[in-house]
């Protein structure tokens, strides 16, 4: 079975986070037998008997895997805002290269808030499809837009983690990483020493609930495929054509950026990038695809000193996808729920997955997806009991994401170069 492993560079300084490997050709496979039984006990009439043991262990493992949201946002949050602000330090090209990486991030949230609900309308989930997630979860309570502009600082941040308000815990935490790196060098590396740890702490954790995945979500998956019968096949497939599309714009997006920013023709870019995407295809990770990407860079005439400055860093602060895909997750989830979701609600979603984005990069998919849609989740008011069956076919998507990513990636090499005075294009 397919092993996800989290290894990040560290580029300046950076990051050092624990190796996590994970079974997910197994949870996906809890997840279609948990579907399957399920379907067949609802045909037997002793759906009440079996679902009263499974739905208690699905809980629990629920429970545990949301436990570890909070202090890992926490930690991933302050090593990563941290490695941005000291890459802002190196120079005029890595305060080209933020400026970019802030403006793709920030827009990438905001196409799925606007294409996801269109994408919605144009083309339905299949009938039945809302019994298959909205059984698992209520929603949450998203204020009104006056209320929402004050919920943005929490008076106790105690508190605002006991309660989940992940827009505010984020905001906090993005402010305390900037705070952390203007602190003398000694006492800067201990405080970033201690996040380092939680979140290793946390990532282990996290590990060990993910290895149980396969059962949590068979027993999850049962009262599914019992509530919902065939139709929860039929919607996990729309769910990731879905969710797919919206990573596939922002690829699309990359052509543009290296064509009108880099003066790289769609064309050219495409081909000489097509090797790094095809390891990506066939690795699911930005790290592996590295060496190729800067292959790539040389094909397309990039400055070798701006490629090996900017794709090592990209490839551990830059996950271009995140946002776009990962409110395109929450999206669905409310429309299957029955969540109308305000602009309050979608501008806390975009909020959170712009400033989640930076923490939750070169980790697996898995783990990236917990971590990441569950706060975002939050924000908007949208139930995350639904994310627990959704990140067994998280597999799938993860695909684009990585594509997309290296797509990106590369893009954002060719826009930092930009174009010298005099140089051709063939």
């Amino acid at each position: 079975m397919m092993r996800e492993t989290a290894e990040t560079p560290a580029p300046s300084g950076g990051r050092q986070l624990v190796t996590v490997r994970i079974p997910a050709g197994w949870t996906l496979a809890g997840l279609l037998a948990g579907l399957t039984a399920g379907l067949l006990v609802a045909q037997t009439g002793a759906s009440d008997t079996v679902l009263a043991v499974a739905a208690p262990v699905g809980t629990l493992w629920l429970r545990a895997l949301q436990v570890t949201i909070v202090p890992l946002v926490a930690g991933l949050l302050v090593l990563g805002i941290s490695q941005m602000a000291i890459a802002a330090r190196a120079g005029a090209a890595a305060r080209r290269m933020l400026f970019w990486v802030i403006l793709v991030l920030f827009l990438s949230g905001i196409v799925a808030a606007l294409l996801t609900p269109v994408l919605l309308d144009l083309f339905p989930p299949p009938a039945k499809a809302a019994a298959v997630l909205s059984a698992n979860g209520a929603p949450q309570d998203v204020p009104e837009l006056g209320a929402f502009i004050q919920s943005l600082v929490a008076p106790n941040i105690v508190a605002a983690a006991a309660e989940t308000a992940m827009l505010p815990l984020t905001l906090f935490f993005a402010a305390f990483a900037l705070a952390a790196v203007r602190l003398p060098g000694e006492q800067r590396e201990l405080l970033i020493g201690v996040f380092r740890a939680l979140a290793n702490a946390m990532l282990l954790i996290i590990g060990w609930v993910l290895w149980i995945a396969p059962l949590g979500v068979f027993a999850l998956a049962m009262g599914v495929g019992a509530a919902s019968g065939g139709a929860a096949f039929a919607t996990l497939g729309h769910y990731i054509l879905i969710v797919v599309a919206v990573g596939t714009t922002l690829m699309i997006g990359g052509y543009l950026l290296a064509w009108l920013v880099g003066g790289i023709s769609p064309l050219r870019f495409g081909r000489a990038l097509l090797p790094a995407q095809a390891v990506a295809l066939s690795t699911q990770s930005s790290l592996a695809s590295l060496p190729a990407m800067l292959v790539s860079a040389r094909r397309m005439g990039l400055r070798e000193e701006t490629a090996e400055f900017v794709l090592p860093l990209a490839v551990a602060i830059f996950r271009a996808t995140s946002p776009a895909m990962n409110m395109a997750v929450a999206i669905y989830v409310a429309h299957l729920a029955g969540v109308t979701l305000s602009p309050a609600a979608l501008m806390a979603g975009v909020a959170v997955a712009f400033v989640i984005s930076v923490g939750s990069v070169s980790l697996p998919g898995t783990i990236s997806f917990v971590i990441s849609i569950g706060p975002i989740a939050l924000a908007m008011g949208v139930p995350i009991e639904p994310l627990a069956l959704l990140v067994a076919v998280e597999m799938m998507p993860d695909i684009m994401r990585t594509i997309g990513n290296v797509t990106m990636d590369t893009a954002l090499a060719a826009a930092v170069d930009r174009v010298r005075e005099g140089k051709t294009q063939p």
